[in-house]
């Protein structure tokens, strides 16, 4: 199966060289990386804002550019909808006329196009259309700023940091709306951010960038579970992203327990209902290994597994080894001193016990 998105260009900025590849099944791309590293600069050459010196950029197969081929599509022919880092409302329009604004650019029909009722229904903005965007939360800003976007029919949404101008309390109100745009309009995303708890909580594809370069392009589980992502400028302590379901909620110590294919999990939050779907993180320096089970600890996870790999990080004078574990499917890293690999004699093919503390496990 083909890539909906397939990116190789080549394109110098002054200084700047940016030379990407990628390729991704298209439903979230994260564009991660640290200021610098060419995100930006990879979106303008998506959206057409720059026309890159070598390469392509091809969408579900059709070439937006091809440098070879004499191709490159002006930006208001790629219908591509963009959400910024400011929502970028117009202040004398409501939210209805704001969202309907899209309409008028879209040269699809209303009925070959996204419908208003689906937009207010997808971000939960029906009760916000007669305001105007001055009596508007930073949440619902963005939210309606989402709406007009998929509401010009885009092939593909651009989404540039559109949660940094937020403080947390509003992040946590559109991060649902976010994953229900990704799980639900298939339109594919692409979203820059710097922030790892996006990226691992939205993400199905990351491309790590550095330099202008793309150094690591894939799934998100196995991008962020990399032994060798800390050796990357800006890049994030390796973790473990695992899939898990909501099954039950004990009231008298608070705690939820998740199903994972690793097993049972227990978490240190109550508000979720059974049945529900999440994707939790544990970072690498919050698993603890054991050659057996444990007794007597405070720590209420232990996940039986093996170990797959062992990597060292490239610092100078680095104490830390990585491990990568195998939980019944489901990997595992975790971070150790190489003297605790030493004492416990652990080697590639080694049972051991992952040990996790209820209150480590980061959940939406």
């Amino acid at each position: 199966m083909s890539p909906v998105l397939d990116i190789a260009v080549r394109h110098r900025l002054g200084s700047f060289q940016l030379n990407a590849e990628l390729r991704s099944d298209g439903r979230l791309t994260a564009l991660f990386g640290a200021s610098g590293s060419g995100k930006t600069s990879l979106v303008n050459v998506i959206g057409g804002l720059v026309r890159p010196q070598a390469g392509h950029v091809r969408l579900d197969g059709e070439a937006l550019v091809d440098t070879e081929r004499g191709i490159f599509l002006p930006k208001h022919r790629r219908r591509i909808g963009y959400v910024f880092q400011e929502a970028r409302l117009f202040p004398h329009l409501s939210v209805r006329q704001n969202l309907l604004f899209g309409h008028w650019f879209s040269k699809a029909s209303d009925s070959n196009g996204v419908e208003l009722s689906a937009v207010l229904e997808l971000l939960g903005i029906g009760h916000l259309l007669a305001r105007r965007p001055g009596a508007l939360s930073g949440g619902e800003k963005q939210r309606v700023a989402i709406g007009r976007a998929l509401l010009a029919n885009p092939r593909l949404l651009l989404m540039d940091e559109p949660l940094s101008s937020l403080d947390e309390a509003r992040k946590t109100e559109i991060l649902p709306f976010i994953e229900r745009l990704r799980d639900e309009s298939r339109i594919p995303i692409v979203y820059v951010s710097h922030s790892i708890t996006e990226v691992a909580r939205l993400a199905t594809t990351v491309a790590l960038m550095d330099g202008g370069t793309v150094k690591n392009c894939g799934p998100t589980s196995e991008i962020l579970s990399r032994l060798d992502l800390a050796a990357l400028p800006g890049a994030p302590e390796s973790s473990s992203l695992i899939e898990a379901e909501v099954v039950s909620f004990d009231r008298e110590f608070g705690l939820t327990r998740l199903e994972t294919r690793a097993g049972p999990l227990l978490v240190g939050r109550g508000d979720f209902e059974p049945g529900r779907k999440l994707r939790i993180r544990i970072l690498a320096s919050d698993v603890l290994v054991s050659i057996g089970p444990l007794s007597g600890i405070s720590a209420l996870n232990q996940l039986q597994g093996k170990v797959t790999e062992i990597g060292a990080i490239p610092e100078s004078g680095t104490s830390a080894v990585d491990l990568r574990i195998d939980c019944g499917g489901e990997m595992l890293t975790a971070r150790l001193t190489r003297k605790s690999v030493a004492a416990l004699g652990l080697a590639v093919g080694s049972p051991v016990h992952a040990v996790v503390k209820s209150v480590s496990v980061e959940t939406p």
